[in-house]
Formats: C-alpha cells, sequence, structure tokens
C-alpha cells in the first residue's frame, strides 16, 4: 500500500492544495468523539468539488480509504479511518444561498449547523434539526447520521429537512438527488429496491429514531423512490456529498420550558409518552446526577431552581400566541404525573437548563462511580411508550455487569443516551466489554428498538446489525453498497463488512503515567493518561464562544486548525502516550506544536464540559521537557516577571528611562524572546506596597481582611491597589497585608518551571494559612492570581493548599457576601471582558450581580482578550493574539458609544486594550472607587 509521503505527492499532483501528511496532523485525526482510534495516512481539506474529485479518483486508483469527516463530534466512530480524512470543515463551509420564499438553503457539507442558523433567523426562519452540538457540528454530518437533536418532535429528523445532495458516489459518479432518472446507478438502485421490497417494508421505518443501518424504507414505491432521504445516515459509506439543499421552517414566537420531576429516570420515562399530547417541540429527560455534576464543577448558581425529583422532564411547549402556549403549558405542568413541576419563561434561565442538557454528552464523561465513562452504547433508542420498561432492564443490566453510568436523552422520542464506565483498561475489560454490547443488543431488539437513535452505527454498532436485522435486510444493505461503493472505497468497516466493535479501541492502548509528575491530577487518580483522555472529543473547543458565551478556544477561532483546540492538542497527548503516532515522549515536535498556540487561558476547565485542564498539561509538558535544561528565553524573562519587577522597583525611574532609549528597547525585547510589537511596560514610581506602609492611613476597626498583593498590583497598577483598599474601607474593613510581598508563581507555572512554583507559591501559602484558618478573607485584585489560590495551589501543593483555597474571593465576591450596596452607576455604560481566569475559575456571576445592583448598563464580552499573560507577547504569537482580540474585544471597544467604561481586571487584558485599541481600562475597584462618596 501506499505510504503517507507518496499519497501526498499524488495528491498534490491531482491539484489537491490542502494536504496533510505530517505526524502532527494525523495524530490530531486519530480519533473522533468515539471510542476508537485509528491513524489515517493523510488528512485533507478540500477547497471545492473539483478537489473532493480528484481526492476520490486517487484514492479509487490507489485503493485507499476515503473517510468524509466533518466537526468530528461523531461519538460512534464514523469519521476516522486508515485512509485518507477529508476534511469539509475548513474550507467549504459556505452557506452558499437561501431562499425565504422556498424556505430552503444551499450549503457546503463543512457549514456548521449554528452558522446556517443565525443567517436563517436573519430572515426570520430557522433549520430544524438541532443536535446538541449544534455550535460545532456540521451540516454535513447530520446528514451523514441523520442527526436529529432535542427537538425532534417539532421538527424531525436531517432526513425530514433535506431537499437535494449532491456529489460523488464510490465509483466516481456524479451523484444529484434531483435527477433520478435511469442512469446507471440509479437503475441498479431500483432493481435492488424491487428485489428486496418486502423486508423493506417490514424491517425498516419501523418507529421514529431507527437509524441504524441504511434507511431503505425512502426507497418504497409508495414513499416517491426519495433517494435524498435515503443517503442521509448512510454515514459516508455510499457517496462523498459536497453539497446539500436543506428546508428552512418558520419558528413559532414563543418557546416555553415546563421542568417535570420525577422519583426516578425510569419514571420519567413511563411520563414521557404522555407528554406527547400536548404537542410538545421537545420532552427531554435528564438524571439528578448530572445536574450535581453541574453543581460541583460550576457552583450551585449554574443550575436554576429545578422542582423537586431525582430525575426531570424539559419540555418544550412552542406557538404564536403566548397565552396559548402558557395554557398548554399549565397542562403539561398537572397533567403528566409528575411530583412537582415549574413552567420556565426567563430566557436565561432557560438557556442555562438547556445547556445542562445539551453537555449531557461530556457531563457523563464520569460514572457515579467516579471512573471515566465511555461512549459505545450511548445512543440507543425503543419506541417511547416502551421507555420506561427498557429504563428498568437496562439499569439491571448494568447492575449484573457492575458498570454504571448517567442517563439522559430524547425521552420524547425514546431515544437514550449514556456513557458507561466499562474498565477497559483493565483484564478482561475488552471481553467484558463486548459481553455487555451483545446482551445489551439482545435487550433493545427485544423492545423492538434500534441500536442508534441519531449516531449512527459506526465502529460501535455495525457489526451488531446481524442481531437486529435479518440475513434479507443485511443483504439489502449490502447490495445498495455495492451499487454505490462497489470497490468498497468510502469508509469501509462501517455498517456493511463491519469492523469488530471491539477493534481500534482508544483506551486499552494507553498506558498509565503516572511516575515523576508535578501535578497531582487529583480527580484523575494522579494519572496523566487519565486526566488526558478526559477528552472524549465531543469538540465544544470549536465552537464559536459568540455563540456558547465561553472562553474556549481562542486560538482555534483565530486559525481554524484542528491542531490549535483543545480537542487536537490532547488528542496529541494521547498519542504522545501511546508512542506510536508520536515517538519522542514530552519532548515530542508534535506535542510542543500543538501546545504551541494554547493561551493557557483555562477556558476549557469550565467550558470544556468533560472538563479538561489544558493550561495544566501544557505546563507539564514544559516543566517535564526543559527540566534541567536550557529553556526559551522568554522562560527567563516573563516567567521569572516577578523577581525582576522586584529589581526594577529599587530604581523604577532609572530603568524606566532605559528602556525608552532608541534601540535599547527592541533590542531587550528581542533578547527577552518578546515580539518587537510590543513595549516594555512602564514600572510605579511607587510600589503599592511602599503606599500602603507610608501614605495610607489604616482606619481604627472594622473587620479585617487581608489583601493579596500580586505583581502586577505592586509593580506595575498600584492605583488599582489603591482604589481596593478605599472599597474595601468602605465596606467597613480593615485590610491588612502579608509582612513580605509574596507571590502566586503564576509566571512560572504557566512557563512550566514547577519546581521553582512550588517552593514560591508554597512559601506564599505558609504566609497566608493563619489567616485563612482563623476567618479572615483573602481577596484578589488580579485574577489569574486569584485563581491560583483557588485552584492550581491544590494540585501542586496538595490538602496543604486547601485552607487558603477556601478563603480566597475575588472582590466582588466579599463585596456581595457582605451585602454592600455600591455607588451608584446608573447611565453607565460599561463594556466589560471578564479575565479568562476569572470565568473559568471564580465566574463573573458576583461581579454581573454587583453590577447590576449599581444600576450599570453592562455589557459582557465572551472569549478571550488574546495577551494572556507570556502568551500574546511572546515571539510568533503576536498576530494570534491580535486576531483573538479581534473576536470580540476590539470590536466592542470600536462601536462602544464615547465615555463608555471598558472593565478589564485582568492586567494582560489592561495591557492588550492600551497596545491595540489605544484605551485605558479599569478594574472594577477603580470603577466604584471613583464614585465612591
Amino acid at each position: 500500500m501506499i505510504d503517507a509521503a507518496g499519497l501526498a505527492s499524488l495528491l498534490g499532483r491531482a491539484g489537491v492544495r490542502d494536504v496533510a501528511a505530517d505526524d502532527t496532523t494525523r495524530a490530531l485525526y486519530t480519533s473522533d468523539a468515539s471510542l476508537y482510534r485509528v491513524l489515517p495516512l493523510v488528512v485533507v481539506r478540500p477547497h471545492d468539488d473539483a478537489e473532493v474529485e480528484a481526492v476520490l479518483t486517487v484514492c479509487r486508483g490507489e485503493g485507499v480509504p476515503l473517510t468524509s469527516r466533518g466537526g468530528g463530534t461523531s461519538i460512534a466512530g464514523n469519521a476516522i479511518g486508515t485512509g485518507v480524512i477529508l476534511d469539509f470543515s475548513r474550507h467549504m463551509n459556505q452557506v452558499l444561498d437561501i431562499d425565504a420564499e422556498s424556505r430552503s438553503a444551499v450549503v457546503q457539507p463543512g457549514v456548521i449547523q449554528a452558522d446556517l442558523q443565525r443567517r436563517a433567523a436573519a430572515l426570520g426562519l430557522r433549520y430544524g434539526p438541532d443536535p446538541s452540538s449544534f455550535t460545532r457540528a456540521t451540516i454535513g454530518g447530520m446528514i451523514g447520521n441523520n442527526a436529529c437533536g432535542s427537538r425532534a418532535l417539532g421538527y424531525g429528523r436531517t432526513s425530514d429537512n433535506l431537499l437535494r445532495v449532491r456529489g460523488f458516489t464510490g465509483s466516481g459518479a456524479r451523484l444529484d438527488t434531483a435527477v433520478t432518472g435511469e442512469g446507471p446507478t440509479m437503475a441498479a438502485l431500483r432493481e435492488v429496491t424491487a428485489a428486496h421490497l418486502g423486508t423493506i417494508r417490514t424491517e425498516l421505518g419501523t418507529f421514529g429514531r431507527q437509524v441504524s443501518g441504511y434507511a431503505l424504507e425512502h426507497l418504497a414505491p409508495e414513499r416517491g423512490f426519495d433517494v435524498t432521504r435515503m443517503m442521509a445516515g448512510s454515514e459516508g459509506t455510499l457517496a462523498v456529498l459536497t453539497e446539500a439543499t436543506v428546508g428552512l421552517v418558520i419558528d413559532p414566537v414563543h418557546a416555553v420550558l415546563v421542568v417535570l420531576g420525577y422519583d426516578d429516570i425510569a419514571t420519567a420515562g413511563d411520563a414521557a409518552p404522555g407528554v406527547l399530547a400536548f404537542s410538545p417541540t421537545a420532552c427531554e429527560g435528564i438524571d439528578s446526577r448530572i445536574v450535581n455534576v453541574v453543581t460541583e464543577r460550576r457552583g450551585p448558581g449554574a443550575v436554576p431552581p429545578l422542582p423537586r425529583g431525582n430525575a426531570w422532564l424539559f419540555v418544550e411547549i412552542a406557538g404564536d400566541d403566548l397565552d396559548e402556549a402558557l395554557g398548554r403549558a399549565e397542562r403539561v405542568a398537572t397533567g403528566c404525573g409528575a411530583v412537582a413541576a415549574r413552567v420556565v419563561t426567563d430566557a436565561a434561565e432557560k438557556a442555562a437548563l438547556w445547556r445542562i442538557r445539551a453537555d449531557g454528552a461530556g457531563l457523563s464523561s464520569r460514572s457515579p462511580a467516579g471512573r471515566p465513562a465511555h461512549a459505545g452504547w450511548e445512543d440507543a433508542a425503543v419506541p417511547p411508550r416502551q421507555l420506561g420498561s427498557y429504563l428498568r432492564e437496562f439499569d439491571s443490566l448494568m447492575t449484573d455487569f457492575g458498570v454504571s453510568g448517567l442517563p439522559y436523552g430524547h425521552f420524547g422520542d425514546g431515544c437514550l443516551h449514556i456513557r458507561i464506565d466499562w474498565p477497559l483498561d483493565r483484564p478482561g475489560g475488552i471481553a467484558g466489554f463486548r459481553e455487555f454490547l451483545m446482551a445489551a443488543t439482545r435487550l433493545v431488539v427485544g423492545y423492538h428498538g434500534s441500536l442508534s437513535g441519531e449516531h449512527g452505527d459506526g465502529r460501535a454498532r455495525s457489526e451488531l446489525l446481524a442481531m437486529m436485522y435479518s440475513p434479507a435486510a443485511l443483504s439489502a444493505f449490502a447490495a445498495v453498497k455495492h451499487v454505490f461503493d462497489p470497490d468498497n472505497v468510502l469508509n469501509p468497516g462501517v455498517i456493511v463488512d463491519p469492523r469488530p466493535l471491539d477493534a481500534d479501541l482508544r483506551i486499552p492502548a494507553a498506558p498509565a503515567l503516572r511516575r515523576d509528575l508535578a501535578f497531582a491530577y487529583r480527580h484523575d487518580g494522579g494519572d496523566f493518561s487519565q486526566a488526558v483522555h478526559r477528552c472524549t472529543g465531543v469538540g465544544k473547543c470549536r465552537a464559536d464562544n459568540r455563540t456558547t458565551g465561553g472562553v474556549m478556544c481562542p486560538s482555534y477561532l483565530a486559525t481554524r486548525d484542528e491542531k490549535d483546540s483543545t480537542r487536537g492538542r490532547a488528542r496529541a497527548l494521547q498519542e504522545m502516550i501511546n508512542g506510536t503516532a508520536v515517538t519522542g515522549g514530552w519532548r515530542a515536535r508534535e506535542v510542543h506544536e500543538a501546545l504551541d498556540l494554547c493561551l493557557s487561558c483555562k477556558g476549557c476547565t469550565s467550558d470544556c464540559p468533560t472538563g479538561v485542564d489544558m493550561p495544566m498539561f501544557k505546563s507539564e509538558v514544559l516543566h517535564q521537557s526543559y527540566r534541567r535544561r536550557l529553556r526559551p528565553p522568554a522562560h527567563y524573562s516573563l516567567g521569572w516577571l516577578p523577581r525582576w519587577a522586584r529589581l526594577a522597583s529599587r530604581a523604577p525611574g532609572l530603568v524606566n528611562s532605559a528602556a525608552r532609549l532608541p534601540g535599547v528597547d527592541r533590542l531587550a525585547l528581542r533578547g527577552a524572546g518578546i515580539d518587537y510589537r510590543r513595549a516594555i511596560p512602564p514600572f510605579a514610581r511607587q510600589t503599592f506596597r511602599d503606599w500602603f506602609a507610608g501614605t495610607h492611613t489604616q482606619p481604627v476597626g472594622g473587620d479585617p481582611v487581608m489583601l493579596f498583593v500580586d505583581t502586577f498590583t505592586n509593580y506595575f497598577t498600584p492605583e488599582v491597589g489603591r482604589a481596593a483598599v478605599a472599597v474595601l474601607e468602605a465596606a467597613g474593613l480593615r485590610v491588612q497585608l502579608t509582612q513580605r510581598q509574596r507571590c502566586c508563581a503564576l509566571t512560572w507555572i504557566s512557563t512550566g518551571q514547577l519546581d521553582a512554583a512550588r517552593r514560591i507559591l508554597g512559601r506564599t501559602i505558609d504566609a497566608l494559612t493563619e489567616t485563612a484558618r482563623s476567618g479572615v478573607p483573602i481577596v484578589g485584585l488580579e485574577p489569574s492570581c486569584t485563581a491560583v489560590l483557588r485552584s492550581d495551589a491544590a494540585e501542586l501543593l496538595g490538602e496543604k493548599a486547601t485552607p487558603v483555597a477556601a478563603a480566597t474571593r475575588t472582590l466582588a465576591e466579599l463585596l456581595t457576601e457582605r451585602s454592600w450596596q455600591p455607588p451608584q452607576l446608573d447611565g453607565t455604560a460599561v463594556v466589560a471582558q471578564p479575565h479568562c481566569h476569572h470565568h473559568a475559575v471564580m465566574t463573573w456571576d458576583a461581579d454581573a450581580a454587583l453590577l447590576g445592583r449599581a444600576g450599570a448598563d453592562v455589557r459582557k464580552l465572551g472569549g478571550c482578550c488574546g495577551l494572556a499573560g507570556n502568551f500574546g507577547v511572546e515571539q510568533g504569537h503576536y498576530e494570534v493574539s491580535v486576531a483573538i482580540a479581534e473576536q470580540q474585544l476590539l470590536p466592542a471597544v470600536r462601536e462602544a458609544a464615547p465615555g463608555t467604561v471598558v472593565l478589564a481586571d485582568g492586567y494582560s487584558c489592561r495591557t492588550q486594550l492600551h497596545d491595540l485599541a489605544d484605551t485605558r481600562g479599569l478594574h472594577l475597584a477603580e470603577l466604584l472607587a471613583a464614585r465612591l462618596e
């Protein structure tokens, strides 16, 4: 078989422009969101139809498998392969046309559902199917799996909204389902249909969520030989699609959410069919244990009030008449056997609740037993009237096998999602996995259900189709596959002639890695491998944070390269651990390439539903790579910044003057590994601590509060510290400082100098522990430093850091706890850029509430400022740093009316504003202090 370099050369000569055969890219595409891992030969990101045709021609000529891929969110292993991966999301991602009159849109396969939704919404329309991955799932991928989503009750499956597809069959013939005349392909397909018509009519299309196998029911004469709808759910095994025409609908004006509480998840399943009588657009089931995960990870404020119960149905009632919709919602609340119910109309509460449901695949990645839980049996469906009984039997089956999971799903459609904690990394684990899937298949078949309800069969379930369908049905599938793809080039091993379901499993190939680690990895048993495999591949890191309101992943949104997503970095690390696609261990070039544009923003720690902490992984990699070795210059200049700042504070005027001398500034920046387009920030003429010890007059009385004085506040922006003292004293508090200047070691952590970080941070924790244990709160002003005390310290120092973490507050948190009434900010327009670490570790909720009480008109931005500590000033990062700032921050500043306050607590955010927008950002303390009477 041809090798990667040879294949890439052939493709290049055929006119294909974006071909990647390097080990880094291949490693990134070894998996999708599934349990499976396969190393491809080459990754191609086609620009147009001609390139797709050229790739197919080369693959057919060389006998190389070809697998189509959209957002890579496939949970069944549908989007991985041993040959060419055709990634449509990079270039072929355009909405080509929207026709409001015919309510249709023409799109390329790489269009993200949310992008199409935005375009359609501008015309008062919407695209109906909305899988939970809608912020990164592509329309092509949705067609491949026949995706449904939460609102399938109202809008149907992808197949119900598909009007036409164009592309190429596996034989190389052009495909256009608007033209189904008597060409060779269609003639052969009609013959197959006629030969298997009895089987098609009796075994296929028996209920709405029967997605497994090919949807041949659409070829029956009474259904008009609908090849378009039949292509939905074919998982890229019949054709490569390059264009689709999809139907659009008018969204109802009003949508009301009814939350119904039940004693357990099976009882909720019993109730779901009764809900259908009220014509809901959605009826989703969720278990209390998933809600508990959200509360533990994001705090109790992340979950709006729920009615009493241990399981809930989320029922959406929509309509153009609000009174009618509310009346129907009230009838649902009282007429579906719930132990308690709540009708939710507030948009923010509805969004928060739907977010929990949408993040289910990630939130359930840890089982109730605290073990890693895996996809593989996450998608079965039964007729809705049998869901409750199925849930009880399925729960008993898990008990029999000693496994567990967190159930949720599309209960109105009878579809259950769950991830299960099979011990795949233990002896006998793979055999137990196979035995369980066989037993679970027998259970579903006994209920006349479907192995897949929307995710497709892929590598996870194709082998099991022989237990669900008769030999005649399997023969029909094989015949249709032969019509379209006679040489088995397209996504082989899926649906027809399947790969074994226990082949190519990712987890068993990943050895444990516990020795000589710097961080504790407390939630992963001290195992770096298990921590990295938290990434299940659901791909939320590829979502536009203007849609999600989050932070991650800023560099991916700037480059649109899988390498720069949290998922891509996790895949590179996973491959480093198993040592096949990526060799060289911690110092492997592929790993450092993947981590280079990680900003260490920590957005993934809160926004990734599986809780991946890529900044911690990056620090570990840098620590292991450079330990007892010469480091890059920036590690000494920026990593040791607190030391240099302390030295400069002895003669700040002299240092500032020298830094401004012509030529000196650029020479100093180059030597320090800093981009020449950045400026050396001026040091304060008087440090904050000097002001506090000399000029400041301490008030008499007041409750004590310990102000943690970070490097940036002390040496660069003491005005922030002075403002904070004024606000705290106005709130009746008496400010204390540690006896000596202490450091959280953030700059050492971010540059991977973790031995030094542990020593420095250890001394700081020692200095603060007695204060914390005495009940005195510790207030941090710089969000990144505050986050270290709240989070990273425990990973580096263990339980020793717990008292300080528990006592540490942001300024807004402490003022809120004391019920302090802020000064009036009525009429003040504020554009707020929450620091990434603030968002990720502490949340910005207290700040939003405080500003709301003050009467400010706040526009809160998502995303990252792009500077992110040392990242944006390092050589090689400037362009990406600016591109990230252009996503939200800079446009918001340009659009702001004169007099608008730009609020930015982070020193790096304020520096970015100064450098790129010539704008002075204010810390919350400064904004409040300026309005004190």
